[in-house]
């Protein structure tokens, strides 16, 4: 009987050992997609996201927490299995990793200022490494790069930069909260960059990649995708269009899109 027993505790356990353990990769410093809240845990849009997609692949994921400038490299190099961090899906980061099918539509950018007249053609803020400081060095301005989102809006407050353009959902609640001192710039508060948010992959996971192409497909048909926009971005957020019933779809609502870097 104890035979019995052990060959089949042995059997579960086996069984447990084969479940997927999944890396997840994220900045965990860019609200609302994701940031570290009061009690020290990561959370956010794309926390509640990434965890709802590995229930339905039946994966075990755990997250890492990384910064923006190197979070391509630990990818590629095996630090942790996916990036799931805001990240825009581009030609350029293409080249050195794959995406999911994208979990946003593609979302807009923003400039913002002191004044709602400031020149974007000047000095530029944008943090490294995203889509929106490629868009700057192309625009002709002069750019002035830092490491984290907050930095460039430091940088307008002090006067080194003129502009900041980054996502327009990050820089919202700065300009919400700062009682007038910050403003959008005129003509120049919603520019539309990049294919939607995706996750990023290494290039020889295709299974996986298949894997949460399907759950992300799965949930913009069932809807729960378009509510959990909108829980973290309010109503007016940019859904996938209700006739969007396949992972590769980007039809989107007709209204203002969540941001990305």
């Amino acid at each position: 009987m104890k035979s019995i027993v052990l060959a089949t505790a042995l059997v579960l356990a086996a069984g447990a050992g084969l479940a997927d353990t999944i890396r997840m990769g994220t900045e965990g410093a860019y609200p609302p997609y994701n940031f570290v809240n009061d009690k020290g845990d990561l959370d956010g849009f794309e926390i509640e996201l990434g965890n709802e997609l590995c229930k339905r692949i039946e994966a075990d994921c755990t997250w890492v927490k990384n910064d923006w400038d190197s979070i391509i490299p630990n990818l590629v190099s095996s630090n942790y299995d996916t990036i799931i961090a805001g990240m825009n899906i581009s030609d350029e980061r293409r080249e050195a990793i794959e995406f999911s099918v994208p979990y946003t539509p593609p979302p807009p950018s923003a400039y913002m200022a002191l004044t709602p007249d400031a020149p974007i053609d000047g000095v530029v803020a944008a943090q490294t490494g995203t889509i929106q400081a490629s868009h700057v060095a192309d625009s002709g301005a002069q750019l002035l790069e830092f490491a984290t989102g907050e930095e460039t809006i430091d940088a307008v407050r002090n006067g080194e930069a003129e502009a900041v353009f980054a996502d327009r959902d990050f820089l919202a609640p700065f300009v919400e909260d700062s009682n007038g001192e910050l403003v959008w710039v005129e003509g120049h508060e919603d520019v539309p960059l990049g294919e939607g948010l995706g996750i990023g992959l290494r290039k020889s996971d295709t299974e996986l990649k298949a894997r949460f192409d399907e759950a992300i497909g799965d949930m913009i048909a069932d809807g729960s995708l378009n509510e959990m926009i909108v829980k973290w971005f309010g109503p007016d957020a940019k859904t996938f269009a209700a006739n969007a019933t396949s992972a590769g779809s980007t039809a989107a609502a007709d209204a203002p899109a969540p941001a990305s870097n």
